[in-house]
């Protein structure tokens, strides 16, 4: 039996066609943030393990998930993600197995407004996607970017998840000012702070900036490839003068 297991948050537009994706498997579970659009609704024309959970952290939701989880097996998606026909027969395939190792790496392709980002640093992007429920897997609390707590060894998938993280640039500019907030709070909490020197804000982005465009080769992504890095070193300096201010709050 496999369980899946979808994050969402204001993703009407989205969680459709992810679920779409996860038909297959034996049981979905959808836990939402407290979304104000239709979300929810749209989730419960999938499944009936709709849980409405706020106001803790998206590696505590995935915990809450994985407990509530009946399948030996657990894949879990992000609502702008979707697994394709080759992944799901590899899935299947895997999961009969009674030698499958019990966590596997998936690999994202993943698009920036409708293309794809093969270089910036975005591909390959291998991360744990499904693992047996006895591995005992946990997420941390971090408030963005949470990490699972597995030691062991994990194979890779050879098929790839379709990420289709940003939908148009408000979208990106929507999540960018949400994700930004959450880091420097979560920087903020284990006492970091903006350098006064202005390092963190001037030259912590025109090094993102660099490294993205250059070292890993964002260029050969074309006019899109340069948006993004742009973006990238934005988001850095959006999330350390964030810090600042609350550097000075606190």
């Amino acid at each position: 039996m496999i369980s899946s297991i979808v994050i969402t948050y204001n993703e009407e537009s989205n969680i459709k066609e992810c679920l779409e994706t996860l038909k297959w498997t034996d049981e979905i579970i959808v836990i939402d943030s407290g979304s104000t659009d239709a979300t929810v609704n749209i989730a419960k024309e999938f499944t009936d393990k709709v849980f409405v959970i706020d106001n803790i952290p998206y590696g505590l939701k995935r915990n809450v998930g994985i407990e509530k989880a009946k399948g030996e097996w657990i894949i879990w998606l992000d609502a702008d993600e979707r697994v394709t026909t080759e992944l799901k027969e590899e899935i299947l395939q895997i999961t009969s197995r009674k030698d499958a190792d019990d966590a596997y790496l998936i690999n994202r392709k993943s698009f920036f407004i409708s293309k794809f980002i093969k270089h910036s640093g975005w591909y390959p992007d291998y991360t744990l996607r499904l693992f047996r429920r006895t591995a005992n897997i946990k997420f941390d609390a971090a408030k963005v970017h949470e990490k699972t707590n597995y030691k062991g060894t994990a194979s890779k998938l050879n098929n790839e998840l379709l990420h289709y993280t940003d939908r148009d640039f408000e979208h990106y500019t929507n999540k960018m000012n949400r994700y930004t907030t959450l880091s420097a709070q979560e920087l903020c909490s284990k006492n970091k702070n903006a350098s006064t020197s202005y390092f963190d804000i001037i030259f912590r982005p025109a090094f993102s900036f660099f490294k993205m465009y250059f070292l890993k080769l964002g260029f050969l992504d074309g006019y899109m490839g340069l948006v993004l890095c742009t973006l990238s070193s934005i988001h850095v300096m959006m999330k350390y003068s964030k810090l600042y201010f609350l550097n000075k709050t606190k």
